[in-house]
């Protein structure tokens, strides 16, 4: 199942408390204090783990704790420190604190672990109140108390280009064509409930991580289908493909299924609505007239990129265009 919101609280552990001692030995009955300290209270990390693509995991437990280190003993021997916490998450996690909102780390490429708790600190045994006035010291100090958080996670999935569109626009078969992934695909709308990613390989050594999310509809930004609530799965990609049909069953023809996409993403996003697109004419086997093509293309002011994922025609030069357009972005152009 993809999850990719949860909420749980953490806390770090506790220390353990100083000791109480004195050392007595046939040859040394009065050997004065020796109380250890206590072990220091387990840390608290969160890692990358890129073979996790969901928060599912996470989802069943509401307190996650690290140990507590263990009180202090006679000889001045520490407690045992208390075994940290690591929660492992997928690339893209974004943590925050609950109730404000506070950024904690987000995991994007650069970060692969944080720590978010430290433990507490052990108490210090009495060895450490001895003095020359203070022979016999019976003071200790207890271990600090760990902390609790409270967070939001978040996974917003990374990769270099985007899907959007119409539910049945076709993104699901261009996925599948152009790379490993293997999303359901039908010809009824709705066959993505969830992201997908799959990877395509220009060479031996260029590859791009292609998203696709269930396709939007018309007052997705009211909240309308579910499209709008894996908008995040886009935000970090460096381009978006807009996919469109030529004919579907809802009597709009494709200038007004561009217009009512990028109007529900500027009602999201502004920022993801600027991001560089590319326009796909998909399902071209289905023989939209040149005339019609030219038509929709004359409104909007821009070309499409045509294709056929039941033939391949098209496939290949909408990819050069992508890698095209990545090299452009990365140059800054």
């Amino acid at each position: 199942m993809f999850i990719d919101e949860v909420k749980f609280s953490v806390s770090s552990g506790n220390g353990g408390n100083g000791c109480v001692s004195f050392y007595r030995d046939r040859h040394q009955p009065k050997g004065g204090p020796d109380g250890g300290d206590g072990g220091h209270g387990g840390h608290v990390f969160f890692v990358v783990n890129d073979h996790l693509t969901t928060l599912h995991h996470l989802r069943f437990q509401h307190l996650y704790k690290a140990g507590n280190g263990l009180p202090g003993e006679g000889r001045r021997k520490f407690g045992k420190k208390g075994e940290d916490l690591v929660v492992e998450v997928p690339r893209g996690t974004v943590i925050r604190e609950q109730g404000t909102g506070d950024l904690i780390v987000d995991f994007n490429l650069e970060v692969d672990r944080w720590q978010v708790l430290d433990g507490g600190k052990g108490g210090r045994g009495n060895w450490h109140f001895k003095s020359s006035t203070h022979q016999v010291p019976r003071e200790y100090e207890d271990g600090v108390m760990g902390e609790l958080l409270e967070l939001d996670l978040s996974l917003k999935l990374i990769a270099d280009v985007g899907l959007l569109g119409f539910p049945n626009a076709g993104k699901s078969s261009l996925l599948s064509k152009v790379s490993n992934a293997r999303p359901k695909v039908a010809d009824y709308p709705f066959t993505t409930m969830t992201p997908h990613l799959g990877t395509y390989s220009f060479d031996a050594t260029h590859q791009v991580v292609i998203a696709d999310i269930p396709g939007l509809i018309e007052g997705a930004s009211d909240g309308k289908g579910l499209g709008i609530q894996f908008l995040k799965h886009v935000e970090r990609t460096k381009m978006l493909l807009h996919l469109v049909e030529p004919f579907s069953g809802d009597d709009k023809n494709p200038v007004e299924r561009v217009r009512s996409i990028r109007h529900e993403l500027e009602q999201y996003s502004e920022v993801l609505s600027e991001r560089p697109q590319l326009l796909v004419l998909t399902k071209t086997d289905l023989m939209p007239s040149e005339e019609d093509i030219s038509l929709w293309e004359e409104e909007l002011g821009e070309k499409f990129i045509q294709i056929s994922t039941a033939t391949g025609e098209g496939v290949d030069a909408l990819m050069g265009a992508v890698q095209h357009l990545l090299r452009d972005i990365a140059d800054g152009v």
